[in-house]
């Protein structure tokens, strides 16, 4: 199995799935190709978010505001997974949940080794220019003309032979991005916002647990409940509860919380015990 995933919307996804059909029998599935364009903490934490309830596969994942700059191309075994794409930390926080208490591995991919990829149809020397599909790699497009055939190739190669493959330099560290910890003091919380998912529901990096007996906080200031559900509160309504990630989310029952608290990721959160069951 072969997942894919990019801030790539379409169809740029359907050229990687062409190269990745034109070398590997793998089963394809898509995780996510709207991921916000080059936000590689959004796509980092997604990926660590979802990844782990998928059976060992090889992970390709393309959000890359580097391309055709001198970055480094990527592939990361974790436990039985492996990842493969670009050296700016998309792919390690996914990975360390996915190798559990394994230690990764990491390797660089050696461009030069790994060799251009071909079109199904040759280029017709006849033709005008333009119509001549591309037989050299793509500096603004390594989804199609690197990351897939390489995951192709470690695919097959399965996870415990990547030593196998001669394009592969191991034993090199890995650009690497942590993902903010809230920091817990006593009943107050200070964080920030991990992401905005696309029902608007605020999903900051403030552990589930904060909201443990209580049945009101104050968010940033301002009074909201607690709920165990959306439909705790009548629609509209705002609250807080623990998503399914078990972070603290601010929310709106059949709203946006991101318009009705007014955050956006990166902003700072603070959650504290409110004092009374005013708004």
């Amino acid at each position: 199995m072969i997942t894919l995933s990019s801030d790539f919307g379409t169809p740029y996804p359907a050229a990687m799935k062409g190269v990745l059909l034109q070398q590997t029998d793998a089963r394809l599935v898509d995780i996510a190709h709207d991921f916000p364009r080059q936000d590689v903490r959004t796509a980092a934490f997604w990926l660590r978010e979802v990844l782990p309830y998928f059976p060992p596969a090889t992970h390709l994942v393309v959000v890359d505001p580097g391309v055709g700059t001198d970055r480094n191309a990527l592939v990361v075994r974790a436990g039985d997974h492996a990842l493969v794409g670009p050296d700016n930390g998309v792919l390690l926080p996914a990975a360390r949940r996915l190798a559990g208490e394994e230690e990764l591995e990491t390797a660089l991919i050696d461009e030069r080794e790994l060799g251009p990829v071909e079109p199904t149809t040759p280029a017709d020397s006849t033709a005008d220019s333009s119509e001549r599909a591309s037989t050299t790699r793509s500096t603004t497009f390594h989804g199609r003309d690197l990351f897939a055939p390489a995951a192709a190739a470690v695919h097959d190669a399965e996870t415990d032979s990547l030593g196998s493959l001669e394009w592969l330099e191991s034993g090199t560290a890995a650009v690497d991005l942590e993902l903010p910890a809230a920091e817990l003091e006593g009943g107050r919380a200070i964080g920030e916002v991990l992401v905005v998912d696309g029902f608007g529901n605020v999903i900051t990096n403030v552990p589930g647990s904060s909201l443990d007996d209580r049945d009101r906080i104050l968010a940033n200031g301002q009074s909201v409940p607690v709920g165990a559900t959306f439909a705790a509160v009548p629609a509209g309504e705002r609250l807080a509860t623990v998503g399914s990630h078990g972070y603290v989310e601010l929310d709106v029952n059949r709203g946006r919380g991101d318009d009705a608290f007014g955050l956006e990721p990166g902003d700072r959160v603070v959650l504290e015990s409110a004092e009374d069951g005013s708004d």
